[in-house]
């Protein structure tokens, strides 16, 4: 991965700690190539290191948030490149979802395979109502590479999982919410100011706590519940190490707006 100030087709925009990230390949719906991944992982991990955002608002251009991998790109490919392709959406992903800010998702049109796959490597998922999600790879010959068949089943459960992948279905947002894979909708007018308001909201929280309770959680799920109570009981006494928690409890008790500094 090399990273430069000329990104053509993902843009970053931070203002009062809330990061945005646009992806802008209008013209191919912004659907994935190897150069938009690139720019993906540049964009977030400058965001992970740059310490300017505490949430990141993850979004498309026009009207999509991403159409799917780019089947132009993918049609000639050997097996052995297919993997590397494979690995290389896998590992962009990885990185969003291992981000230590919470990141949100705010779908404004197709989210198709790849675009399906980036949206659930996110935090929280908020959809416009003209929204559409689906893994529809298995009507081209293949399956999904980017992480359909491993974080679908954990966001939406087994059997809804199965059926859409099986199937290729395309769902509207109504049925995305109603099998847990959104948790919010919209008006598309409202798409933006809605993912603002949500991010303003956790970022006035304590960002310890709100970074720990990111961790927790996703640690906890790869574990059994004992061995995720250890972990939430290790969360819990490091924020007692924080002057947020002490900010946080003296505001409280003097009936105050707590001043927190993420420390």
């Amino acid at each position: 991965m090399t990273c430069g100030s000329g990104q053509k087709f993902v843009k970053v925009d931070v203002r009062d700690r809330i990061a945005t990230v646009t992806i802008d390949r209008q013209e191919a719906l912004n659907a994935l190539n190897a150069d938009v991944l690139d720019e993906l992982e540049c964009a977030f991990y400058g965001l992970r290191c740059g310490g300017d955002a505490d949430v990141v608002i993850l979004t498309g251009a026009g009207r999509a948030f991403v159409a799917g991998a780019d089947i132009g790109h993918m049609k000639g490919l050997s097996a052995l490149e297919a993997r590397a392709f494979a690995e290389k959406g896998q590992r962009v992903f990885d990185t969003i979802e291992s981000m230590p800010q919470p990141v949100i998702a705010a779908v404004n049109g197709f989210a198709l395979g790849g675009g399906t796959e980036l949206a659930m490597s996110c935090d929280i998922r908020i959809a416009s109502e003209k929204a559409k999600f689906g893994q529809p790879e298995v009507g081209l010959g293949v399956t999904p590479g980017f992480g359909g068949t491993q974080r679908l089943p954990r966001l939406a459960g087994r059997g809804n999982a199965k059926m859409l992948i099986y199937s290729g279905d395309v769902i509207g947002a109504d049925e995305a919410y109603r099998i847990g894979l959104v948790q919010k909708i919209v008006p598309p007018e409202q798409l933006m100011d809605a993912a603002i308001t949500l991010a303003k909201n956790i970022a006035a929280k304590g960002q310890v706590a709100v970074r720990l309770s990111k961790t927790m959680i996703d640690r906890g799920m790869d574990v059994d519940l004992r061995a995720g109570l250890d972990i939430e009981a290790e969360g819990f006494a490091l924020c007692f190490a924080s002057e947020d928690q002490r900010e946080g409890m003296a505001a409280f008790i003097e009936k105050r707006k707590a001043a927190f500094k993420g420390k």
